[in-house]
């Protein structure tokens, strides 16, 4: 596998990355994360990802034991010695092993690792140009009172499930909600929809979900884009009936943007034909990636070498 990472202190070949079966991390999914993109050479709003993640390790009583400045480098690094123009980039830190016969997430060594392998997509642009099949899941998502989903972590088994509830009915992700009849998030990603705005751009609203939701990098990019447009942008909750009702759908991540949804279960969204997304979703969609060429929002990666 193409990719780098950083482990207990060392760049190390993917297949190499490992940690004890008995870290707390993998045990107990006692961990949190963030990932960062690299494009055409250049991360992504790097300092917003690591501000995130500093946050999680500030709310998990996480000590990463490097600092902020060297989470950096270690993120360059690890996409230098892969080699990668475009990449998917992590930064972890789990709780790691307690002493032992101990319980007590006090007695733990946390553990900072990193790694950079080929970029992910959510949807490649093949199938963002169709729109893809987003299925209303009936797992509840995790409320956040017992799992802030502001703080980036690995407890996924409602999203799991979700998604085998979608490719049951035929989809290709899922959306859950918050046993309320209100949309949360995704797999990865936040949710978006859009009313009016075909005639007059400015005439648009932008809605997005507020509550049990992680604040999204793309998210905020999205919110920002759209406000810059003149849209009316509404952070706030979203029914589900209220989504069926959207002219326009459309999922915000780092694994690939804006990307527009076609079907929501199953029904073409506001009766468009398939690659027909409405006029804010390809405006979005356009100027999230000419953003990747401002200087802003983009870092070089060091030492890697031009692209040919």
């Amino acid at each position: 596998m193409q990719g780098c990472a950083f482990v207990d202190g060392e760049f190390v070949a993917p297949e190499h990355a490992k940690i004890s079966i008995f870290d707390w991390g993998f045990l107990h999914s006692d961990a949190t994360y963030d990932v960062a993109h690299v494009w055409d050479g250049k991360f992504f709003r790097l300092d917003d990802h690591l501000d995130r993640f500093e946050a999680s390790l500030r709310a998990l009583r996480l000590d990463p034991g490097v600092s902020r400045q060297r989470m950096r480098e270690v993120m360059h690094e690890c996409v230098r010695r892969a080699g990668l123009r475009e990449a998917y980039v992590e930064v972890l830190c789990t709780r790691g092993r307690p002493a032992p016969g101990s319980r007590d997430p006090r007695s733990c060594t946390n553990t900072f690792m990193a790694f950079a392998i080929p970029f992910v997509w959510i949807a490649d642009p093949a199938k963002q140009r169709r729109g893809i099949d987003l299925v209303v899941g009936t797992p509840q998502r995790i409320p956040p009172s017992s799992v802030d989903p502001r703080i980036k972590n690995y407890h996924w088994m409602d999203f799991v499930m979700g998604l085998f509830q979608a490719y049951e009915r035929g989809g290709e992700t899922v959306v859950l909600t918050d046993g309320q009849g209100h949309v949360t998030e995704g797999p990865g990603f936040n949710v978006f929809a859009v009313f009016g705005g075909a005639a007059d751009l400015q005439a648009a609203r932008v809605v997005t979900p507020v509550a049990g939701v992680l604040e999204g990098v793309s998210r905020r990019t999205v919110i920002e884009m759209a406000a810059a447009a003149g849209c009316t942008v509404e952070q706030r909750l979203l029914d589900v009936d209220e989504l069926r009702r959207a002219d326009e759908i459309f999922l915000s991540t780092t694994g690939g943007g804006v990307i527009p949804i076609s079907h929501l279960d199953g029904v073409p969204v506001a009766g468009r034909k398939p690659g027909d997304f409405g006029p804010v979703s390809a405006l979005l969609q356009a100027r999230y990636w000419a953003l990747h060429e401002d200087p802003r929002y983009v870092e070089a990666v060091q030492g890697l070498p031009a692209a040919r």
